[in-house]
């Protein structure tokens, strides 16, 4: 395996942080990564807003649906897209995986939480300042692991198809 398989293969969701605070040095490099994602016709439609305020997190868990956890993460980045650019949504999550990656890099865990389309989007972005013309696409909840739980992947039979899709 090489460096970036490594990476990917030891990258697991994880919802259970120590409190202790991530580096900026790291953030500024997971942030780095992010804006160097690919992106349609160049346009870079992101914005992320770094959360580290324990009051803020607190707010964005508590309109959440499924991110409780993050209230007690060390650090949340808030990854919105320009609603005007065709591909934001595309351009947004290929971002929100540059980041998730960059930090297991540096040994941070991370749990990708939805943005997109859900009911607390523009509660988010209405608490967080951000202009209209933004809409959220994903927030991630990260810092130092205090417990990793490993659910199984599907069998890449059920999965997997060359050429063509065949039933099995």
């Amino acid at each position: 395996m090489n460096i970036v398989t490594t990476i990917i293969k030891s990258r697991h969701s994880v919802r259970k942080f120590k409190p202790e605070r991530i580096d900026d040095s790291i953030i500024r490099d997971a942030i780095d990564c992010a804006t160097l994602a690919p992106t349609a016709a160049n346009i870079q439609p992101w914005l992320f807003v770094i959360l580290q305020d324990k009051n803020t997190l607190k707010s964005i868990a508590g309109l959440t649906d499924n991110g409780k956890f993050i209230a007690e993460c060390p650090v949340c980045f808030a990854i919105f897209g320009k609603k005007d650019a065709v591909y934001y949504l595309e351009d947004c999550c290929a971002s929100t995986e540059n980041l998730i990656l960059a930090l297991q890099g540096h040994g941070v865990a991370s749990c990708w939480v939805a943005g997109d389309k859900k009911s607390y989007a523009d509660a988010v972005r209405t608490l967080l300042n951000v202009p209209d013309s933004y809409t959220l696409v994903s927030l991630v909840a990260a810092g130092n692991p205090a417990e990793i739980t490993i659910p199984p992947k599907k069998d890449q039979k059920k999965t997997v198809f060359f050429e063509r899709y065949e039933e099995k």
